[in-house]
């Protein structure tokens, strides 16, 4: 069985970066040697503020779509373990729409 992990940057203009790999370490590694996204590359240094536990690679990806589409507020929820805050975040965003 394949699994893999998700993980949260915080770059330095504090902007947030989702990110999934079954390496956590080596993908840290890739990321502070620039040789992965442009979007982090442009953003060192940076800093890993939260990494899921190890999951089933489908759910793993599933995962990662879906923080991608949260906004900072429910990120940031995630980060601090402020776990009974996401369901409020959630629908507070819809009213909003």
């Amino acid at each position: 069985m394949k699994t893999g992990y998700v993980y949260i940057l915080e770059c330095s203009d504090h902007s947030f970066y989702t990110g999934i790999t079954n390496d956590i370490e080596r993908r840290l590694a890739e990321h502070h040697e620039g040789m992965t996204t442009t979007y982090v590359s442009k953003r060192r240094p940076f800093q890993l503020v939260w990494v899921s536990d190890e999951l089933d690679i489908q759910d793993a990806i599933l995962l990662e779509k879906q923080i991608k589409g949260w906004r900072r507020a429910k990120k940031i929820a995630l980060i601090n373990e402020k776990f009974d805050q996401l369901p409020e975040l959630s629908t507070a965003y819809c009213k909003r729409k």
